[in-house]
């Protein structure tokens, strides 16, 4: 498996793999901020909206690749304001659910707490949907709970889910 950073000037090949990507683990569950069945070109169109960000290196993109195919992705939102400029926070961190249980995760992590570490940046925070299939992979890395929000996220079958924020120093 390689770990790669995805850039600005890499996206738009990268493009059409990026948003099976992130169809396939939306239907399949995964609670990463869109709802399931997704608007046609609606996965397209947020993957294509990072461009500015990742120009800008105000976002940092990995991207997991066995035999060159994109198994897994993960980010990194690098606080800009005076006062938040030694944390970050991780996002977007998705796995292909026929790789998942096979370490994709867990290397693309340590890719970002890599980047956050020569970014400058040594207290992370992420959030996901309390019960997720991620929380005991966090957990067991070092993420510590910060708190529970009743209600934070609406669900795709109705309803709305918990969410839980996390954080880690590094």
């Amino acid at each position: 498996m390689v770990i790669e950073e995805l850039t600005a000037d890499t996206l738009p090949t990268a493009l059409p793999e990026l948003a099976a990507l992130l169809e396939d683990c939306v239907a399949a569950g995964a609670s990463i901020g869109f709802l399931h069945p997704m608007a046609e070109g609606e996965a397209a169109a947020w993957w294509s909206g990072l461009e500015g960000s990742l120009r800008e290196g105000s976002r940092r993109v990995l991207v997991a690749r066995r035999e060159g195919r994109i198994l897994g992705t993960g980010a990194l939102a690098l606080a800009g304001l005076p006062n938040g400029r030694h944390r970050a926070e991780v996002s977007k961190v998705m796995v292909h659910p026929g790789a998942r249980r096979q370490g994709v995760a867990r290397a693309i992590l340590s890719g970002l707490y890599r980047l956050a570490l020569a970014e400058g940046r040594h207290l992370l925070v992420l959030d996901t949907r309390a019960g997720d299939a991620g929380e005991p992979l966090y957990r067991a890395d070092g993420w510590q709970e910060a708190g529970t929000i009743p209600g934070y996220a609406l669900a795709s079958e109705g309803g709305t889910d918990p969410t839980v924020f996390y954080y880690k120093t590094l």
